[in-house]
């Protein structure tokens, strides 16, 4: 997009609620830009942009496309869609009728991303922590970054922080293919696998989608640990948790337990120092190791990093603590993929251990799970079960959709039906308010209750507490 028109551009999201638009609407509204917006229903997202002057739509029909043309005469408009927009939504079917200036939300970050030095964050898990370990350590350590993300930052609480700094910390989503459109000074891959089945047909296809995206990055940072990624990329800088010889960066764990991670940092084969994170799970290692590597990449100081490592957190819905109801404890966390609900049910196994080791009253690993896209669960039903059966009881609910259509009428007893053969412990719950309306039958004291999925289930919170005070 050419530069010298967006001084004088103002930009429509249809769908400005999601936490990916939300971030650009955002960035652009802090550069100056004029912007509008519309999503169904208002959060906290809309609040925010509302509060700083953007004009939200609460409904997403003609007449705003027709109010926004009409209002902002004097500049040149763009409306801007992402991939989850049907082509039968009203304002975006209306945008192409008139031939309007359709962007992808893709093309808007390429085009924030081109005035930085952009350190970009793909891979098929653990983006957002790692934009968040890496936002945090450039933050405090420079003074003179940016981010933007698919989730809420906690040392900026928001999804964007965008300033005139040097650098700009983005985190990129492979799962529509867009992956491409990014130029990065630093492109990082945490790990690939095949998801977004709505999208990609095979592995094969994600590997070819990361592939485009190495070739558009100066420097290639890649996760040695992961097979899929070290046996199809070639020349780059590496990071493990494994081994320290001939990669790049290491941290060697040496304690895991439910409050932090001890372990030997290495680079270039040498060791450096010991470290002690305040953050738990060999998978966050992982991520705390990748943004580690990248700040050195670009000449952070290692005792500046050292020393700002105990302010690391991690974003809202990964492995989130909510709260507590009568000796219950409720964690929220974004898995929604088979390999991400392992890596988060061993997590609450470490939660669990701990507690059982001081308690005399045994502890169990409660599952709860709302399924995500009725293509993934065709797809992985068999690894689903597999993960989940791993909990003491497991409770699932039906599908969230997310816009795609149910040919196959897929519905989550593909999956409680093959838990039943390895945990009898299972069922299936239509949604959060009757897991509210017989919370106490189905849970019990000292329960740790994994609340999993990328849906609306961590509304479930609010719903329970409120039911809570209300019975008080």
């Amino acid at each position: 997009m050419d530069k010298k028109l967006l001084l004088k551009s103002h930009f429509h999201f249809i769908g400005i609620g999601g936490i990916g638009m939300s971030a650009l609407a955002m960035g652009l509204l802090k550069k100056g830009y004029s912007i509008s917006g519309s999503d169904l229903v208002k959060n906290n997202e809309t609040n925010k942009l509302e509060n700083l002057g953007a004009l939200i739509f609460t409904s997403q029909v003609r007449q705003n496309i027709e109010f926004v043309t009409s209002k902002f005469t004097n500049r040149l408009i763009n409306f801007v869609v992402s991939s989850a927009i049907k082509p039968e939504n009203e304002e975006f079917s209306y945008c192409k009728e008139k031939n309007l200036s359709i962007k992808h939300r893709s093309e808007i970050l390429a085009m924030l991303m081109s005035t930085y030095t952009a350190l970009a964050i793909g891979g098929s898990h653990g983006k957002t922590s790692t934009s968040t370990f890496l936002s945090t350590i450039l933050e405090l350590c420079t003074r003179n970054s940016s981010s933007i993300t698919g989730g809420i930052i906690p040392i900026y609480n928001s999804n964007c922080h965008l300033e005139n700094t040097k650098y700009l910390v983005a985190e990129v989503d492979e799962s529509d293919g867009t992956i491409d459109k990014y130029k990065s000074d630093i492109g990082i891959i945490n790990n690939i696998d095949f998801d977004h089945c709505d999208h990609f047909s095979n592995l094969s296809e994600v590997i070819s989608s990361f592939k485009s995206f190495a070739k558009n990055s100066k420097k290639l940072l890649l996760n040695f640990d992961c097979e899929t990624s070290r046996k199809n990329f070639y020349s780059y800088f590496k990071w493990s948790n494994s081994t320290a010889k001939n990669v790049a960066y290491a941290i060697i764990p040496t304690e895991i337990n439910s409050k932090y991670t001890i372990g030997k940092y290495y680079e270039n084969g040498n060791f450096i120092s010991n470290l002690n994170i305040p953050i738990p799970g060999l998978h966050n290692l992982s991520n705390i190791t990748a943004a580690i590597a990248a700040s050195r990449m670009i000449g952070v100081d290692f005792i500046e990093i050292k020393k700002n490592l105990k302010y690391l957190k991690l974003p809202k819905k990964r492995f989130e603590f909510r709260g507590e109801i009568d000796e219950r404890s409720l964690y929220d966390d974004y898995a929604h993929h088979p390999n991400e609900i392992k890596e988060t049910i061993k997590l609450g196994r470490l939660f669990i251990e701990q507690k059982n080791n001081n308690e005399f009253q045994k502890n169990r690993l409660i599952a709860l799970f709302q399924p995500h896209r009725y293509s993934r669960v065709k797809q992985f039903c068999k690894e689903f079960a597999e993960e989940l059966s791993k909990a003491d009881v497991i409770y699932v609910t039906s599908i969230y959709g997310a816009g795609e259509g149910n040919e196959d009428k897929i519905t989550s007893k593909i999956i409680t039906d093959l838990i039943y053969k390895k945990n009898k412990n299972v069922s299936y719950i239509n949604n959060y308010y009757e897991v509210t309306k017989n919370f106490h039958e189905l849970t019990q004291k000292g329960d740790l209750i994994l609340n999993m999925g990328a849906g609306d289930c961590h509304d479930f919170w609010s719903i329970l507490n409120a039911k809570n005070n209300l019975n008080k």
